[in-house]
């Protein structure tokens, strides 16, 4: 009996395990625990940088995804809008000096335009401009501009400092917009165009773009022609064969960059409000600077006489106002406009010529 209990007692607890160790396995989580590891007290809880590890090691193509996206999104981002902006800001600090504008050959509706210029940009970028057709109006004209003419505009590295050439024949393509503008040339001392146009943009490897080129140039302008004289002339009692009584020689500053083929120009005389003659210049090309030109006068001399009776000094005072102005035989109606609201007056010594300065 005691060898029966002894041996139940033996199988008994060869069938339970030791309650001194107890291992738990927690599906899914990775966490396990024992006596061995744990020690009394329960599972070990396993820190955040493991968790992290964990997450990444099963995660790891879902974050290089978006690392991709991400990338992917700035490059766009860089590409298409920061860089097309830097670009237009870049434009719009840029200046254009204009050294020297040429007018030749012009007609009722057009002129042939030589302009040197140079195109200053000291931002940091150096991008290249195509080339691109520019409107050219005024600034009172904004925001719904009307251009007087278009030019086409050459191609261009801009570089801190770029000349430019434009050599072209321009189209007038509003009338009374480019009278307005040779009035302004003709009247201001300084005066203001604009210009504008849509070039497109290289920069290094970027995708070529489109910018607004808006640019206003400051010019130096004919002001009003002031210090316009007669430096010397000599009265004719025989006129010469195409009606000329007086001859001479007008002075005409020239004080901005602008060389102007104006023809033929005629030149309407008053004294006192009473229209004595007309005198005119002809081939009038002004250039920058002083020019001195001759110039023909027809007078009605027995008017002169009469008016210089009420001047004991023989100082005659001039009134010159433009009438016409003909190259080729056609009337430019521009250059007439402005000449006919840009007065001139000067003083003559018509008593001094006829005392001693008379030809026969």
């Amino acid at each position: 009996m005691a060898a029966s209990d002894q041996h139940s007692s033996i199988a008994s607890t060869e069938k339970m395990p030791d309650a001194a160790y107890v291992e738990t396995v927690s599906t899914g989580t990775g966490l396990e625990t024992g006596s061995g590891a744990s020690g009394a007290g329960g599972p070990k809880k396993v820190g955040a940088s493991q968790r992290i590890k964990t997450h990444f090691r099963r995660f790891w193509w879902l974050h290089l995804i978006i690392f991709l996206a991400g990338a992917l999104l700035l490059t766009l981002l860089l590409v298409y809008v920061a860089e097309p902006r830097i670009a237009q800001t870049g434009v719009n600090e840029s200046t254009l000096e204009i050294d020297s504008m040429v007018l030749t050959d012009p007609t009722p509706t057009s002129f042939h335009l030589h302009q040197t210029q140079v195109l200053h940009n000291y931002n940091m970028y150096h991008p290249y401009l195509d080339g691109f057709n520019a409107s050219l109006f005024l600034e009172d004209t904004e925001p719904n501009i009307i251009p007087f003419a278009y030019i086409q505009v050459p191609g261009v590295s801009a570089l801190s400092d770029s000349p430019m050439v434009l050599d072209q024949t321009v189209q007038i393509v509003d009338l009374d917009q480019y009278t307005r503008y040779t009035k302004l040339v003709l009247q201001s001392e300084e005066y203001r165009v604009a210009i504008r146009g849509r070039p497109l943009l290289h920069e290094a490897r970027y995708p070529a773009t489109y910018v607004d080129y808006n640019e206003v140039v400051t010019l130096k302008g004919l002001n009003g022609l002031k210090g316009f004289n007669v430096t010397q002339f000599q009265i004719l009692l025989s006129p010469a064969p195409d009606g000329a009584n007086l001859i001479g020689t007008a002075y005409i500053p020239n004080p901005s960059v602008l060389t102007i083929a104006m023809g033929n120009v005629t030149f309407n005389l008053s004294v006192q409000g009473d229209f004595i003659g007309t005198t005119t210049i002809e081939n009038l090309t002004l250039v920058p600077g002083n020019n001195t030109v001759p110039m023909r006068s027809t007078t009605n001399q027995s008017l002169v006489i009469e008016k210089l009776t009420q001047f004991p000094d023989g100082f005659l005072p001039i009134d010159v106002l433009g009438n016409s102005s003909v190259y080729n035989g056609q009337h430019l109606p521009y250059y007439e406009a402005a000449l006919a609201t840009n007065p001139q007056h000067i003083s003559l010594n018509v008593g001094g010529a006829l005392g001693g300065g008379l030809k026969l």
